[in-house]
């Protein structure tokens, strides 16, 4: 395993011009976590070059804007994770960040390498997707680069495949700030193996009406559960339509999760059967607990 060329560029323009020239033959890397392993597996082809954006100001921050929580594509999941923004206005984004592999991971491992290297099961996917999160892609035109956002799930193709061109990268992701009668929680099970493998996680985020019993918001990201990050959108409908958020009503949008995602059989994480069981353990877990958040995040009445 050896790259031909290493770049450190101090812009994005200077990055996605890189990666331009290079037509398909360089790669970008940020922390490398999963890229190397998979170089090493015989998963990924060894790039002519290596493009190391971590060296761009700026990509790692984490800021508010204009009403949006705002995070750098280079933004570590320890970073993330202690991040007081996050915590506050995210805190299903910040306990899946923190689950993710070990600490010496989580050091350098990046937001941005977690969402591009487009796996279903991706913790601060899971997370993001619960907070109705954008992300940001940067477009070199032969000139200088295009920033749009765009919806999370529209970089995905598949299991470990993304939309993005040779000459696209993420530059951020956002999340709208929702601290009144919100509240987001993140779990998941998970099998050793030398890493932390998910065998499925579970990301929601609540918003309540002014009297604390009606949802007037409701997101349910699963993973894995499809071929790329899925919202459990009939959980959702379910919730919303429901006059209390009691037992009955989580019950209910239970049997439509495990009813919507497209379960399988891995011999690597679990079988569909105990996925399926999974699925109902989390939800117990996970909607108490950000209904409990955005319960304590107003008065009622």
């Amino acid at each position: 395993m050896r790259w031909q060329a290493y770049h450190t560029p101090a812009t994005i323009d200077e990055a996605l011009a890189l990666l331009s020239r290079y037509g398909g033959a360089a790669q970008l890397v940020a922390g490398g976590t999963d890229l190397i392993l998979d170089v090493q597996q015989g998963n990924h082809a060894t790039p002519q070059a290596l493009i190391d954006v971590t060296t761009i100001r700026g990509l790692d921050a984490i800021c508010e804007q204009d009403g949006w929580v705002v995070i750098g594509a280079a933004t570590t999941h320890a970073a993330i994770e202690a991040s007081p923004l996050i915590r506050r206005y995210g805190t299903a984004l910040a306990e899946s960040c923190s689950v993710v592999g070990g600490p010496q991971v989580r050091n350098v491992a990046t937001i941005g390498g977690n969402v591009a290297h487009a796996l279903p099961a991706a913790d601060g996917t899971i997370g993001l997707l619960a907070l109705n999160a954008e992300v940001q892609v940067c477009t070199w035109n032969g000139s200088a680069v295009e920033c749009t956002w765009q919806p999370l799930l529209s970089i995905f193709a598949g299991p470990g495949k993304n939309r993005l061109a040779i000459n696209q990268m993420i530059g951020a992701f956002r999340f709208p700030m929702r601290t009144e009668r919100t509240g987001s929680a993140f779990d998941r099970i998970m099998r050793p193996q030398g890493v932390a493998l998910p065998i499925l996680g579970v990301a929601a985020q609540v918003t309540l009406d002014e009297n604390g019993e009606r949802a007037t918001a409701v997101t349910i990201a699963l993973g894995p559960a499809g071929p790329i990050p899925f919202r459990a959108t009939e959980s959702e409908a379910i919730l919303l339509a429901a006059p209390r958020l009691d037992e009955e009503a989580i019950e209910a949008a239970i049997v439509a999760a495990q009813r919507q995602a497209e379960l399988r059989t891995s011999k690597h994480r679990a079988s569909k059967e105990y996925r399926h069981e999974m699925v109902a353990v989390l939800l117990r877990r996970v909607l108490p607990k950000a209904i409990e958040r955005a319960q304590s995040r107003s008065t009622f009445g």
